[in-house]
């Protein structure tokens, strides 16, 4: 009997992707898969065709060799596709189920045919869960690094039976509800759903004797105190992670991990932005027209000098090198940009007014404030052209 074109079979094109011709496979073994169709010999059949088709089309030499030689390209290769049950199609070698896709499709059904496949069977122990801590420190703890305690409640390993979950004379035997498996059976229409067994949490294993602080889970709520070492440079958002100090494991598990999550406070001078800094500082008009210098605060605690250029207009930027965030692992250093405000004078007395009123009569004819008379005669010229066009 002449098999049926492979393409034709998944109902996909000649130039199909391997990926949908892999949405093509799952869609018809949803549909064909023997858990889904007992005792239908023609389901079978067509699930085991679908199975080989998907076999050969999905990889990439195979689907080369059937392209140029179709069927015939596998008549040697006795049985393929037909072996070992619904467990084990394979071919040449190969690393293909089809159950294990089928599986894939429906984990969240929990298995099928009472664990034909065993992939639910259960580890004797489970890691415990990681643990996420939140840290908030200043800017300037994170331009230097720290050390810093922490304290917070997890699950830990009990005192008392050193993680085993057990009394000294106890022994772990096969948990009697679930047989060993980790998980029980029940049916929900068609399907055979599984669920963590209640009895043994999933372990699969009993103990006859647990004990008594930590009822046979091997753990106890406990407080934990750490030092957490910060290394210089982290910014929002830093996780440092600490091994194996998260949450007990259940008799006996590993341990998980502690996560540390970092928070920088905002500061009242400085701004960030990676590994630069940011602020502004005013200025009397004095000093940004005649120049000078000025005292400014540094991350590091130390002063910094601060030149100010004659002539130095508001919202102009003057860098200082290297005197800006660590970097985490690094000796460089980022830069402090200080943005220029100047600051116009106010409740000025008569003496103050009469002396800005001699400077301005003295700026007459001058070019002292280049920008505000480039713009005026720019004001002027568009109102003459305006009576010239009139």
């Amino acid at each position: 009997m002449s098999k049926q074109d492979f393409y034709q079979l998944l109902n996909v094109s000649k130039t199909a992707s391997k990926d949908e011709i892999k949405k093509a496979y799952r869609k018809n073994a949803m549909k064909y898969h023997p858990d889904r169709n007992p005792n239908d010999k023609v389901a079978e059949d067509k699930f085991r065709s679908m199975t080989e088709a998907y076999e050969i089309l999905s990889d990439e030499q195979k689907r080369a060799a059937y392209d140029q030689y179709g069927h015939a390209a596998f008549d040697q290769n006795a049985g393929m596709g037909r072996g070992g049950g619904f467990g084990g199609f394979h071919q040449g070698g190969g690393d293909f189920n089809a159950n294990s896709i089928f599986e894939e499709m429906l984990r969240g059904f929990g298995g099928f045919g009472g664990g034909q496949s065993g992939f639910n069977s259960a580890p004797e122990k489970l890691r415990g869960s990681d643990i996420r801590y939140d840290l908030q420190i200043t800017l300037e703890q994170a331009f230097e690094g720290l050390s810093e305690k922490i304290q917070f409640v997890t699950n830990d390993v009990c005192s008392s039976c050193k993680g085993s979950g057990g009394s000294k004379d106890s022994k772990t035997i096969n948990c009697q509800t679930c047989k060993g498996h980790g998980a029980v059976h029940f049916q929900q229409g068609i399907f055979t759903m599984e669920r963590t067994c209640q009895t043994c949490d999933g372990l699969g294993k009993t103990i006859s004797d647990p004990c008594k602080p930590c009822h046979g889970q091997g753990r106890t709520r406990q407080q934990k105190n750490l030092e957490v070492k910060i290394p210089a440079g982290v910014d929002n958002g830093t996780r440092i992670r600490m091994t194996g100090e998260g949450e007990a494991g259940l008799r006996g598990g590993g341990k998980g991990d502690l996560y540390v999550y970092i928070t920088v406070k905002p500061h009242k001078f400085f701004k960030r932005a990676e590994k630069d800094l940011y602020c502004s500082v005013p200025i009397s008009m004095v000093t940004a027209a005649m120049g000078g210098s000025i005292d400014l605060p540094a991350i590091d605690s130390k002063a910094v000098a601060l030149t100010i250029p004659e002539g130095t207009q508001s919202g102009t930027q003057l860098r200082l090198r290297h005197k800006g965030m660590s970097a985490i692992k690094s000796a460089y250093r980022g830069d402090l940009i200080v943005e220029i405000k100047v600051e116009t004078p106010v409740h000025l007395n008569q003496k103050q007014k009469d002396l800005l009123t001699q400077f301005k009569d003295l700026e007459k004819g001058n070019s002292n404030s280049p920008q505000s008379s480039g713009f005026f005669t720019k004001v002027k010229n568009f109102f003459d052209d305006i009576k010239g066009a009139s």
